[in-house]
């Protein structure tokens, strides 16, 4: 006998729905997102999908195609995680947010699918993430996008997005994080990551350390899938590499990482003659040349990545630098800015997992002339006390004790730092998510309940 499952009947019963299914956890594997996909006749083969994976960059990387491959005329789908303050930043089309509205009916619609699949193995419904990621799989079908760019969630070859079929796969970087879930060594997370790698399709390799590149190496070449190299094409003189509005050296990184792909996806389609790409004509999307790439890479919009701002007349920084990866380059934004302005910064920061804060203290302290310290409403943020632990006795000085309320109480005003300040606020992405709520209301309610995957 079928089963009967009641439509939900608005957002916030959805969210409810959602929240249950997080609280449930992530569950590795991907045989059941591979039923979801076919019970739902895997809408994510109707377009063209770049795949991205790495431990960092992969968000930028994947606005960055978004981006220029726009300025190309497509229509875009982008899929990332998580959200910074609404749930439906993580699906969007031409840059449209999925609305409330149609987070509600496509949850509606895949609640007796999913039943209907997982009754075909125990314990297994669909996770929180893997609801996500068929949205968005239908979401990209239904506006009829001409490419999809996913990101990867977490890792790679078990991850629910690695259920397509790529035109083009992206590995940004490698670094130590999620280690408990991706292994303690850079050649074995190299290896999760790498899993997105397909049969004789091509992959873009940004810059990655020498055993992670190894590894790489290996498995594109036992999937006989062409490999392309930013180091190899581009050298190491970063003056080389294509520009972008977004900040730093390891953006030109990105951005060439980006562009490599966005080339070898119209290739593909070209060669192929994809339907929804079709040739270049007058009526058609701009052929993809210089001039369209560097339009594209100049019109980046990927907030919290060394992102300027202003607020109560303090210039303000928000940078989500939420591993030892990514610490470093936080290093190095944070030494530029003391040599443009003179000053240290007030740092405003948070981390989740004593592994990511020692890495990010490590840095914040020898730059900040003052650090508050603040807990994110995740189950897994460290509190001040926690934080506080980790910092030398020298040290302990430069510490306060905040709340995002206490240091951003409204849209106009921040209440750290003097007038000739710049607040940095840094670490985990999280952290940027509220403070955005606070400082852009524009973007509405914030729903951390359903960030932390």
């Amino acid at each position: 006998m079928k089963s009967v499952v009641n439509k939900l009947s608005d957002y916030a019963a959805v969210t409810d729905y959602l929240y249950a299914l997080k609280a449930g956890g992530v569950k590795f594997g991907i045989d059941r997102m591979r039923r979801l996909a076919a019970a739902l006749g895997h809408p994510e083969r109707s377009y063209p999908v770049i795949h991205v994976a790495g431990t960092n960059g992969k968000g930028s990387v994947a606005a960055m195609l978004e981006s220029i491959l726009r300025a190309a005329g497509r229509r875009t789908g982008l899929y990332t995680s998580p959200h910074l303050v609404k749930l439906g930043e993580r699906v969007q089309v031409d840059r449209q947010l999925l609305t409330e509205a149609e987070i509600v009916a496509y949850t509606n619609e895949l609640m007796p699918v999913a039943q209907t699949a997982a009754a075909l193995a125990a314990d297994e419904h669909a996770t929180f993430f893997e609801f996500m990621t068929a949205m968005a799989f239908l979401q990209f079908q239904r506006k009829r996008v001409d490419v999809a760019i996913i990101e990867v969630g977490l890792g790679g070859r078990l991850d629910a997005t690695n259920v397509v079929e790529p035109a083009v796969t992206v590995i940004t970087s490698i670094g130590l994080d999620h280690v408990a879930e991706l292994g303690g060594t850079i050649a074995q997370i190299a290896r999760e990551k790498a899993g997105i790698i397909k049969p004789g399709r091509p992959v873009v390799m940004g810059r990655l350390p020498p055993e992670a590149e190894h590894v790489v190496r290996e498995v594109a070449a036992a999937q006989g899938a062409p490999l392309h190299s930013v180091r190899e094409i581009y050298g190491e003189n970063i003056a080389g590499y294509p520009a972008t509005n977004l900040e730093g050296d390891y953006q030109r990184w990105n951005a060439a990482t980006a562009t490599l792909a966005a080339r070898l996806l119209d290739q593909d389609c070209r060669a192929a003659a994809c339907r929804q790409a079709g040739p270049a004509t007058s009526a058609g999307p701009t052929l993809l040349d210089e001039a369209t790439i560097a339009r594209g890479l100049a019109h980046v919009n990927w907030p919290g990545r060394w992102q300027r701002t202003s607020i109560g007349g303090h210039p303000l920084i928000l940078d989500a630098s939420h591993n030892p990866e990514g610490v470093q380059m936080l290093e190095q934004g944070l030494q530029k800015l003391i040599a443009a302005t003179g000053r240290k910064p007030v740092i405003v920061a948070a981390a989740l997992g004593e592994f990511r804060a020692r890495a990010l203290l490590g840095v914040v302290l020898r730059y900040a002339s003052e650090v508050h310290l603040v807990t994110p409403r995740q189950a897994r943020a460290c509190t001040f006390e926690e934080l506080a632990a980790l910092v030398p006795v020298e040290s302990r000085p430069l510490l306060r004790r905040g709340t995002v309320e206490g240091i951003f109480p409204d849209a106009r005003t921040c209440t750290v730092g003097g007038k000739d300040d710049t607040v940095v606020v840094t670490g985990s992405i999280y952290l940027l998510g509220e403070v955005l709520e606070r400082i852009e209301p524009a973007r509405g309610a914030g729903e951390g309940e359903l960030q932390d995957f």
